[in-house]
């Protein structure tokens, strides 16, 4: 943590939207080839590690099984349990929800003082967030913004953040925070740097390059109405409780058994939560579940069956469908995956970028297709990039790089 008070913004003056223009010329086009070629060159080269750290793998598990079957029971009990140990947190690594927001802010030698430059909000896992910069008192005040949904009266999201400003010979500024949003609000640092130094060490022709890297621990108050019950009400219908932080799911071992491969082989396979009537998940936000298990239960249908006769759209779960993918996609949950699926290719509204963007993490092949396909000019490929060029596989860079070169 920086020695830096992280404090909220008092408010917001005006806003100027920073935004990078959109190609329309053969330089741009070749600066997005160039991008795209690095980046691809970056993964081809740790695939080229990967594989041959690959290579040494079943030696290493023929000597593990070798070993193993000179220990006792016991041993062998402890060894299940270190073994789906070990697959829960591979699960945990995948659960992460986490983006990047990033911005090229112009002429910042000449902001006014005390008046905040904003970014257009984005949505990431349904949380509306932006990065805002100000001039004040010799200093460069660095903020995240976090709004909530228009409808909800009591919201949170608990955070961690870390803030980074790029200058030239790859040097940077990094500062990080953890707070939970209650309000809306920018929350951040009055005095990330010293105006002078930003001026004389960071610009780069006048312009400004940051990134802030959140990472969302859990949510509440956010997203639409939930219409279907796991509390303890479900009780006698129930024979498992899973716990996630606070909060505890009433549901049936069998069908969880039956919906996901990762907790088939958890609660029916040799561990000892298989003898257990409760277990616990960590590194998930609660909410997500019970938005997962709604779509395990079949409610989403029941919402698209809603919509034809209510205008409610806010029952759609446009603002859930990401929670939802991520978990359908950890677990390996076939018809929470199909489901959501559907709904990105038929009905959501979110940008091409963002359904690219989920396509690409959660391995909705039908998805991706569909997205590549509706690039067509050097202006659709632009606003497909990510702020995180690690959010495209290299298949993806590829068919990109393609395309730019077919624009050329």
């Amino acid at each position: 943590m920086s020695n830096n008070d992280n404090t909220a913004d008092p408010g917001d003056v005006s806003q100027v939207d920073p935004t990078v223009k959109t190609p329309e010329n053969l330089k741009e086009i070749d600066e997005i080839k160039q991008t795209l070629k690095r980046k691809f060159d970056e993964v081809s080269e740790k695939l080229q590690s990967i594989e041959a750290s690959i290579s040494k793998i079943p030696k290493i598990e023929n000597d593990e099984k070798s070993i193993e079957s000179t220990e006792n029971e016991a041993d062998s009990s402890k060894n299940s349990s270190n073994s789906i140990e070990s697959t829960v947190s591979k699960a945990i690594q995948k659960s992460e929800k986490r983006f990047v927001l990033k911005n090229v802010f112009k002429d910042v030698e000449n902001f006014e003082e005390g008046v905040s430059y904003i970014t257009k909000f984005e949505t990431h896992f349904n949380v509306d967030s932006s990065i805002h910069l100000k001039r004040s008192d010799g200093h460069l005040a660095f903020f995240v913004s976090i709004r909530g949904s228009e409808n909800a009266t009591e919201w949170s999201v608990e955070t961690k953040v870390d803030l980074k400003i790029d200058g030239p010979n790859q040097k940077s500024q990094v500062l990080n925070f953890e707070h939970r949003y209650e309000k809306d609000e920018g929350w951040g640092f009055p005095e990330f740097l010293k105006w002078d130094e930003m001026k004389n060490e960071y610009l780069v022709d006048g312009n400004l390059t940051v990134e802030a890297h959140v990472e969302i621990i859990e949510t509440s108050g956010i997203g639409k109405e939930k219409i279907r019950t796991f509390d303890e009400s479900q009780k006698d219908v129930s024979d498992l409780v899973v716990s996630v932080r606070n909060t505890k799911f009433y549901v049936a071992k069998m069908f969880l058994a039956a919906q996901s491969s990762f907790f088939k082989a958890l609660l029916l396979g040799n561990f000892a939560e298989s003898k257990k009537s409760e277990i616990t998940l960590t590194g998930i936000d609660p909410t997500d579940f019970h938005y997962f298990l709604e779509v395990l239960y079949g409610e989403w249908a029941m919402d698209a069956i809603y919509s034809l006769f209510f205008s409610d759209l806010s029952l759609l779960p446009e603002s859930t469908v990401e929670g939802v993918a991520l978990l359908a996609d950890m677990y390996d949950a076939p018809t929470a995956i199909r489901r959501c699926e559907s709904f990105l290719l038929n009905e959501s509204k979110k940008s091409l970028k963002k359904k690219l963007q989920m396509a690409t993490r959660y391995h909705l092949e039908n998805l991706k297709k569909k997205c590549l396909e509706e690039i067509k000019t050097a202006t659709d490929l632009r606003s497909v990039l990510p702020a995180d060029l690690n959010d495209l596989d290299p298949k993806v860079m590829s068919e990109l790089f393609k395309k730019s070169i077919s624009f050329h």
